[in-house]
């Protein structure tokens, strides 16, 4: 069921995000008086799960969910359709319109995706707000698993910068932390002082390829006493800390709780630190349903609720700060030392990005990172892609020249084959990891 549940995302999310990207082109080219001979979801190689005709338009969606496509006259693109060129220019194909009119429609599909994913997060900020922990409100440091350690973290250490900058949420450290193309220089208040690690590159790269970024730094939790919800231990005071039961200690909340579960309907022995001194150690009952009747102080979660208006100017600067970081990380991947290359994924990666519950929430936060994704995929200049259609068109308007079809025809194969091969690696990496690594 959970994987059924991941399926049926993956597909409505691309369906969503197709359908926008192509309606791009086709509003475009419509606003433009050019005409659109296919507008498809999916690929129909061979045939269609459904199509019907409007006008001089074939609507329709294919069998193969690996894109989709928007066939205007009169435009080499990747069906390769070579007989209009055999017959006169119409007025109403896209060859016949000036070079502006051509590269506004070619990258009509890469704004719509944008455009897409600002609206989105728009209605995130309207509907759910943003809730996040703060960097700053964790107070008792944060715990470091074992490659963590080796990098020279200690537990209890609080993240102050990462090379020179400041980080609000406690979510994006991991990714300011290992996601670079060098060194990283992290300053962190340990015992009361700060001091500088220099964290080693090769170091962060292992830890990236090995996976050992799960819980590399989670933010400690002692057993603080918030409130006190029952009489039977009246004797605790909100700030105590509970640091030992019976002879367990040097542990944390979560552990402290799993043990005094286990012993509901009796009593333990609390160990218990008051401003600073011991107290003697006192027994305490348990409930049958295994508390103890106090409350253990959270870290407070910092909620930013938005009005409509408020809320498009947040969702603006949301997709600004997530299509930089994907635009940093993308050079990053053509960058052979950070071997993020390795790490590339196809659709088995995207598919695992989804939650294996239902979330709305989740589903259009992922939905308008991958909308980001896509927009950034298609602008870049490869032959075939949106960016590759344009670049010749900008050529155009630069010089006044024209690429001949001949050459935009070779160029288009060669896209088609780079394409290719960047599917096949890609997809290729998640059977790897899936099956055999």
């Amino acid at each position: 069921m959970d994987i059924l549940i991941k399926i049926i995302q993956f597909f409505l999310c691309f369906t969503i995000l197709i359908g926008i990207h192509e309606l791009g082109h086709f509003l475009m080219a419509r606003v433009f008086k050019i005409r659109v001979e296919k507008f498809y979801i999916f690929f129909d190689i061979g045939f269609s799960l459904f199509k019907f005709r409007r006008g001089h338009t074939e609507y329709g969606m294919g069998w193969l969910p690996l894109g989709g496509y928007c066939k205007i006259a009169g435009m080499i693109d990747e069906s390769m359709d070579k007989e209009y060129q055999k017959q006169e220019v119409q007025p109403w194909e896209f060859r016949a319109k000036p070079a502006w009119q051509r590269f506004l429609v070619m990258i009509a599909g890469v704004v719509m995706n944008l455009l897409l994913a600002v609206a989105i997060y728009i209605g995130i900020c309207y509907t759910w707000g943003s809730t996040y922990l703060s960097n700053e409100d964790v107070k008792w440091g944060y715990n470091f698993n074992e490659a963590g350690h080796r990098l020279g973290f200690e537990d209890g250490d609080r993240i102050v910068t990462v090379d020179g900058q400041r980080i609000d949420k406690y979510v994006d450290i991991l990714n300011a932390l290992i996601i670079t193309d060098a060194d990283r220089k992290v300053v962190v208040e340990r015992n009361g002082q700060t001091m500088e690690l220099t964290l080693p590159f090769d170091e962060l790269i292992a830890v990236r390829q090995n996976k050992e970024y799960d819980d590399l730094l989670v933010p400690r939790q002692p057993f603080v006493i918030d409130s006190v919800v029952s009489p039977s231990v009246a004797m605790l005071q909100p700030g105590d800390e509970i640091v030992g039961i019976d002879k367990m200690a040097g542990v944390e909340y979560p552990a402290y709780r799993q043990y005094i579960q286990s012993h509901a309907g009796d009593s333990v022995v609390l160990h218990v630190l008051r401003g600073g001194v011991t107290l003697p150690a006192f027994s305490v009952p348990v409930s049958d349903e295994g508390t103890l009747g106090v409350l253990c102080k959270a870290y407070p979660l910092r909620t930013q609720q938005y009005t409509f208006w408020q809320a498009i100017p947040a969702g603006f600067h949301k997709a600004g700060e997530v299509l930089s970081s994907y635009w940093q990380q993308l050079k990053m991947i053509v960058q052979p030392k950070t071997k993020m290359y390795e790490e590339l994924g196809g659709f088995i990666a995207i598919g695992s990005i989804f939650p294996s519950s239902w979330n709305w929430e989740v589903f259009w936060l992922t939905t308008a990172f991958i909308s980001i994704i896509l927009a950034v995929m298609n602008i870049i200049p490869i032959p075939g892609l949106d960016g590759g259609h344009a670049i010749f068109t900008f050529w155009e308007m630069i010089t006044g020249r024209k690429v001949s079809d001949k050459v935009l025809e070779g160029a288009q194969y060669v896209g088609l084959v780079i394409l290719l091969i960047l599917l096949l690696y890609a997809n290729g990496n998640d059977i790897y990891r899936f099956f055999i690594k």
